[in-house]
């Protein structure tokens, strides 16, 4: 156990032997948020009194039946499963279309951003447990993704903040680290790794989004000195999904 403790991660650049595991471990990494998202929003005042609305209006129309007040909110159960879902696996349909579908050319190939993965030797092999990836910005492009978000106004109300220079700022994405090497200090690692990137960038600061379900994760950017700007309930699911999910998507940054 001890040596377990004592592991020692190696952070390297992503190379093309990696694109099978990069998108495993992107694919464990978004769906495991659909079950604590799901009991998020299961365990909701208001879907609370529905669900138990619905268990007594299945209980009255099947003749006092226990049975059918089960079943009635059941569905509604499953319907608020189906919600949590649709939002998780359609991130993941539409990251693994855009810029995932070429790491090298979105990546590597532009020196304003990078993908990185963390490995650790498991009996003699290399074995790759981590990733994280940042991408340059610029403020205009900010502004332009947050006019799409609810007709351009955002939950938080907070302004975006100007940056120095020329305007250009670090998006940080893809961070996953695989289950059984977590609470290792090696999502510390990943986040120093992006941090040091966007200092030898000159970006001014390192944003990211994330998902309320996604609570660890906040509580290590927290750490960081990460703080929310902003946050919204817009995804690109319908407009009823999001709002029986509950799910918030918050902005937080750093300032460098």
């Amino acid at each position: 156990m001890a040596q377990k403790n004592n592991l020692q991660f190696s952070i390297r650049e992503y190379g093309p032997s990696d694109e099978h595991v990069v998108m495993l471990l992107f694919r464990d990494g978004v769906i495991e948020h659909v079950y604590p998202a799901f009991f998020k929003a299961l365990s909701h005042p208001d879907h609370v009194g529905v669900a138990l609305s619905i268990c007594m209006a299945g209980y009255v129309l099947g003749g006092s039946s226990y049975f059918q007040a089960l079943l009635f909110g059941s569905v509604w159960a499953g319907l608020l499963y189906y919600c949590c879902h649709e939002i998780y696996q359609g991130y993941l349909t539409r990251r693994l279309s855009t810029d995932l579908s070429d790491i090298r050319a979105n990546y590597l190939e532009n020196p304003d951003n990078g993908f990185w993965v963390a490995e650790v030797d498991v009996d003699g092999q290399p074995k790759v447990v981590g990733m994280v990836a940042v991408k340059g910005e610029r403020a205009a492009e900010e502004e332009e993704r947050f006019d799409k978000w609810n007709g351009g106004e955002m939950g938080g109300g907070s302004e975006l903040v100007q940056d120095a220079g020329d305007g250009s700022f670090g998006e940080l994405s893809y961070m996953v680290v695989v289950f059984p090497w977590r609470r290792k200090n090696l999502a510390s690692q990943l986040t120093r790794k992006a941090l040091d990137f966007c200092k030898e960038r000159g970006y001014g600061r390192l944003v990211l989004d994330g998902s309320s379900p996604q609570t660890a994760a906040i509580a290590l950017y927290q750490k960081f000195g990460f703080v929310q700007t902003s946050s919204h309930s817009i995804t690109h699911a319908n407009r009823w999904i999001s709002k029986l999910a509950r799910i918030n998507v918050m902005r937080m940054e750093k300032h460098i």
